[in-house]
C-alpha cells in the first residue's frame, strides 16, 4: 500500500533543511506539492542552486535550489534572524523544527559556553521559531513538527546537554500542543539511529569550540537524527565549520556520535542493535512528518522512528 499526500498550495518551513534529515524532509514536502523554504546558517553549495534565481519572499536574500526549494540564510538561535525569516511569509502551514545537533561534549573539561550553545540550538531555537510562527499557523489551522531524539528519552552520556535539550524539546511540544489546541497541532518525531550518508555535515557549536580550543577538530560529522567520526547528528560540524543546523548522518540519533563510534568502533553492530535490522533514513523520518503535518486529530504525540529501539549491548556480549 502506498500513502500519498497532497500539499499543493501549502507553505512549509524546514529549519536546518539543507542537508541530512532536514533535506530529506524538505524534498518530501516539495514532492507532495508544497512551497518549501529551508534555512540554515550557511547556504547550500553553489551547484545546488537553481541558476542563481533569487527568492523575493521568506525574509528576502534567498534563492531557489535545483529542487525548487527556497533557501533563506538565518541562524534560528538569533531572535532577529527568526523575526526576519518568519516576517517574509504571508502564509505558513507547517513548521518543521529540524535544526539541531551536538559534537561529543562530556561535562568534564568542556566549556560552559559550548553546552549553552547546544541548548540554544536544540531547545531555545525551536521555541523561538514556533512562537514567531504561531500567528500564521493559527490563521490556517497549521502544524508544528519537532524533530526530537532518542537521546532525550534515555541517558545520553557524552552529550548530556544535547540529551537534556531534546528532553526539553519533547516537553515543550506537549506544552504547546495543549496551549495552542485546537488551532495549531504540535507533535514530535523521536528519531533513533539514522543514516544520512552526509560526511560533510558538522557540529553546531563549532566556532565556539574553535575559539576556546584552537586547533581542535570535532571528529564527528553529523548524521542521524539528525545525526564515527564522520557522522553526526542533525547538525554537527567540525571545529572550523559554520553550519550547525541540519540533523544528518549515521549516528546514534539526532546528533552526537556516529553509529560506529556509538558502539566502540564495531560497525558489525549497526544493524544487529536495531530490531528492524537497519538505521532509519531521511525518507523514513520524512514520511512521519508528512503524516503529522496533515490535517487531523493527533496533537501532543511523540512518534518514535527508531526501528524498535536499540537492543541492550549485553545481549550481544552474551551471544558473542
Amino acid at each position: 500500500m502506498t500513502v500519498t499526500y497532497d500539499y499543493a498550495g501549502k507553505h512549509v518551513l524546514v529549519t536546518g533543511g539543507t542537508k541530512g534529515i532536514g533535506a530529506g524532509i524538505a524534498a518530501a514536502f516539495a514532492a507532495a506539492g508544497a512551497e518549501v523554504t529551508v534555512c540554515a546558517r550557511t547556504s547550500p553549495t553553489t551547484h545546488d542552486r537553481h541558476s542563481g534565481e533569487t527568492a523575493s519572499g521568506a525574509g528576502g536574500s534567498g534563492f531557489v535550489t535545483a529542487g525548487g526549494i527556497r533557501f533563506v540564510q538565518a541562524d534560528v538561535r538569533d531572535p532577529a534572524d527568526v523575526e526576519r525569516l518568519i516576517s517574509g511569509f504571508d502564509r505558513l502551514d507547517v513548521v518543521v523544527n529540524n535544526a539541531g545537533g551536538s559534537p561529543p561534549a562530556p561535562l568534564e573539561g568542556t566549556s560552559p559556553r559550548l553546552h549553552a550553545r547546544v541548548i540554544e540550538l536544540n531547545l531555545t531555537a525551536p521555541l523561538l521559531v514556533s512562537q514567531r510562527a504561531y500567528p500564521l499557523l493559527a490563521a490556517v489551522g497549521g502544524a508544528v513538527v519537532m524533530i526530537g531524539s532518542a537521546s532525550g528519552a534515555r541517558p545520553s552520556p557524552g552529550t548530556s546537554a544535547y540529551g537534556a535539550a531534546k528532553a526539553g524539546l519533547h516537553h515543550l511540544a506537549r506544552c504547546l500542543a495543549a496551549e495552542w489546541a485546537p488551532r495549531v497541532r504540535v507533535n514530535t518525531v523521536v528519531v533513533g539511529l539514522a543514516n544520512t550518508q552526509n560526511p560533510g555535515s558538522r557540529d553546531p557549536a563549532a566556532q565556539d569550540r574553535a575559539t576556546e580550543n584552537p586547533g581542535s577538530r570535532d571528529p564527528t560529522v553529523q548524521g542521524p537524527a539528525t545525526q564515527g567520526p564522520a557522522t553526526q547528528d542533525p547538525n554537527s560540524q567540525d571545529a572550523n565549520s559554520q553550519d550547525a543546523e541540519s540533523q544528518d548522518t549515521p549516528t546514534r540519533d539526532a546528533g552526537a556520535h556516529g553509529a560506529a563510534d556509538h558502539y566502540g568502533g564495531r560497525t558489525d553492530l549497526d544493524g544487529r542493535a536495531i530490531p528492524a535490522g537497519r538505521m532509519a533514513t531521511p525518507a523514513d523520518v520524512a514520511q512521519v512528518c508528512l503524516w503529522l503535518a496533515a490535517p487531523g486529530y493527533v496533537t501532543g504525540a511523540e512518534v518514535r522512528v527508531d526501528g524498535g529501539g536499540e537492543i541492550p549491548a549485553w545481549r550481544h556480549l552474551v551471544s558473542d
